[in-house]
């Protein structure tokens, strides 16, 4: 499989893209099924996203090291083979790290395996581009889907428990939003970010578009 652009250098924006522009999660909206379920506290959040880079970049390296070995007709299986290899190495990291995590964040570290994001980078970048580009790419992707986790596991905790990162912000008659932390929190607090960043993309092309009409007059 040829590389696309295979002089082309590595840049800052090789790494950002994933951050702002493409953003996992305010932008190209992937992965919701974990966004929504585990951020009911930072905690999961932070340690979600840890897990979602570190297959990133792992499954991306070594499909972009395997890309010219793989063949067309069997690619997509081989990708998910690869995926599972280091889900499966997660899996059994944060079970020996904390067993607690483990079962607060249950099933979905298993399903990074079909987190489209993941599949989606193997098939889009991972296949077409060398492996140090693939690893930067991927490592922006992971800290962009860290980003929008923590994004709303902060807001969730904070309101919904009182504590940040486990520790209590308020003092004793503060009244935890138990919604928060249940299932319509996660969606109220989603729909809320993303109204935020529609705001500032509608704010941002308004000014450029001010700037414009400055400019021909």
């Amino acid at each position: 499989m040829a590389d696309q652009n295979p002089g082309e250098p590595i840049t800052l924006d090789t790494f950002l893209r994933g951050v702002w522009e493409e953003n996992p999660v305010f932008v190209m909206l992937l992965g919701m099924c974990p966004v929504l379920a585990v951020t009911n506290s930072a905690t999961n959040a932070l340690a979600m996203g840890l897990a979602t880079t570190f297959v990133l970049m792992a499954s991306g390296f070594m499909v972009s090291v395997l890309r010219r070995l793989i063949p067309k007709q069997v690619r997509i299986a081989t990708y998910i083979v690869i995926i599972a290899t280091f889900v499966t190495i997660v899996d059994y990291l944060i079970q020996a790290i904390s067993l607690d995590l483990y079962n607060q964040l249950g099933a979905f570290i298993q399903l990074i395996v079909v987190n489209c994001m993941i599949l989606g980078r193997a098939e889009s970048y991972a296949s077409k581009h060398p492996p140090v580009k693939t690893v930067v790419n991927s490592a922006g992707m992971g800290l962009g889907f860290t980003i929008g986790l923590l994004a709303l596991g902060v807001v969730r905790e904070i309101l919904g428990a009182g504590t940040l990162l486990g520790f209590p912000l308020f003092g004793e008659s503060f009244q935890p939003w138990v919604v928060m932390i249940l299932p319509p929190g996660g969606f109220f607090v989603l729909g809320s970010w993303l109204l935020f960043f529609n705001w500032l993309k509608n704010r941002k092309e308004q000014r450029q578009l001010d700037a414009a009409v400055a400019a021909k007059a």
